[in-house]
């Protein structure tokens, strides 16, 4: 497949299906999520994948390496993108409980799994929540304004975050 050029979007579902081809699985999460769910209105240029197995790690560089990335430092990089590629180890949560729901984009026989919407939500209310990080709630909002969320789910894990007073605030600017 050709790099140069190539969306986010299909760049992540392009390295996902090539991983998961080659016995890989990952998850994308962060603020790629957040890229997808708002169709470009945030600009990320990592994709965080989170990792099936922390064993795998090694087996990523040779495999990357057939496709042009090539590691530098914790990231992967590829002359013919700005994007770059991180790789975390599992297991894939948000804040102190695991993920939710993952669900799949398809394009033609690629799939990329990633972040519900909601869970999106709450990987960036977790960096507001803990960091007091401005830039991630604007992201969670935006996130929540484009997609159908369960904001009843968002605030039973706020409580349990502990964050119910910052979960206010998000909900006083989400549709």
């Amino acid at each position: 497949m050709k790099i140069k050029g190539i969306t986010l979007r299909d760049l992540a579902i392009y390295v996902s299906d090539y991983l998961r081809r080659n016995g890989i699985n990952t998850v994308l999460s962060g603020g790629a999520c957040v890229v997808i769910y708002t169709k470009n209105k945030y600009t990320s240029y990592d994709l965080d994948f989170v990792m099936e197995s922390f064993s795998i790690r090694k087996s990523i560089n040779s495999i990357l390496e057939k496709i042009g990335f090539i590691e530098h430092g914790r990231y992967f990089v590829h002359e013919d993108t700005p994007f770059f590629l991180d790789f975390l180890v599992p297991p894939l949560s948000v804040g102190e409980e695991p993920v939710k729901e993952i669900v799949s984009i398809k394009k033609k026989n690629m799939i990329l799994k990633l972040l519900s919407p909601t869970d999106c939500i709450k990987d960036r209310l977790a960096a507001y929540y803990h960091w007091n990080d401005i830039q991630s709630l604007d992201q969670a909002i935006l996130v929540a304004k484009g997609n159908k969320i369960d904001l009843k789910e968002i605030e039973r894990w706020s409580i349990n975050e502990g964050m119910i007073d910052k979960f206010k605030i998000f909900k006083s600017k989400a549709p």
